[in-house]
């Protein structure tokens, strides 16, 4: 528990130095930039449905927890705008309370909690105002890590998605996988698990699980074939993460980052 505590003023400190940079007004390119916004920055103008990059372009250095860190996931951001910007914040954010959700089920109820905490500080408090209708009071709510609240705060994310009028689930999919993938490149280290990078790729795999889950209707009427491949591969992608809390032995990166790809290649045909 108190490396968990340790982790998360860790993360607390990162973010910090993160949002003063987005506070000077740092610039980025195409891959974008942790000084943007975060995590993930509002970066191009190539428009909301542009596809995501690709896993090893999604691995920018720096943030905390190693080489890829929680600024890895800044090049997901690239390109977005609208509506499908605020999606992938919220799908973002709701990583992290369905990892505390996991976590929870488990009986660790304190550390579901500080998962919660993290993804507001990390995800929502850097760009407070890109999650639309969204109440975060309820989110923060759940950082007792109380089941019932956990339940509450994922249904007030879906509910401020819903509220959206322009998403492209493919699209969201895929920049979440990248950001697990991205996420993931800092678990395994020479001489130890960043147990706490476990939990929060974790969340971002469940939640590119969830949005493409949540775009079955119109992807199957699109193309039903491909829509069936890709949840196949999404469903191995998540089965990576087979502990909610990091094993002595966790996957390695490149089969994470394998996985990855195969799941972009069956999302293709939507691209």
């Amino acid at each position: 528990m108190s490396g968990i505590r340790l982790k998360y003023w860790r993360a607390v400190g990162a973010a910090a130095v993160v949002g003063l940079a987005a506070a000077c007004g740092g610039e980025g390119g195409e891959g974008g930039s942790a000084s943007e916004a975060g995590e993930g920055g509002e970066a191009g103008e190539a428009g909301a449905s542009a596809p995501a990059p690709t896993p090893a372009t999604a691995t920018a250095p720096g943030g905390e927890g190693g080489p890829g860190g929680e600024a890895g996931a800044a090049s997901a951001y690239a390109g977005v705008s609208g509506d499908q910007l605020t999606a992938l914040r919220l799908a973002h954010l709701k990583g992290f309370v369905l990892a505390a959700d996991r976590v929870a089920a488990a009986g660790q109820t304190a550390e579901a909690g500080i998962l919660v905490e993290q993804g507001v500080l990390e995800v929502y408090d850097i760009a407070a105002d890109q999650f639309g209708s969204l109440n975060v009071a309820i989110v923060r709510a759940a950082a007792d890590g109380a089941p019932a609240h956990i339940d509450a705060a994922e249904a007030e994310i879906d509910r401020a998605a819903r509220a959206l009028a322009e998403i492209d689930e493919a699209v969201l999919a895929a920049r979440m996988v990248d950001i697990a993938t991205g996420l993931y490149q800092g678990v395994v280290q020479e001489d130890f698990v960043d147990a706490i990078e476990y939990q929060h790729s974790m969340g971002a795999a469940l939640a590119a699980q969830a949005a493409l889950q949540a775009g079955q209707s119109a992807l199957s009427a699109a193309d039903a074939d491909a829509y069936r491949d890709a949840s196949q591969q999404m469903t191995r992608f998540v089965g990576l993460w087979s502990h909610a809390t990091a094993p002595e032995a966790p996957p390695a990166y490149r089969d994470v980052l394998a996985q990855a790809s195969r799941v972009r290649l069956a999302l293709y045909p939507y691209f």
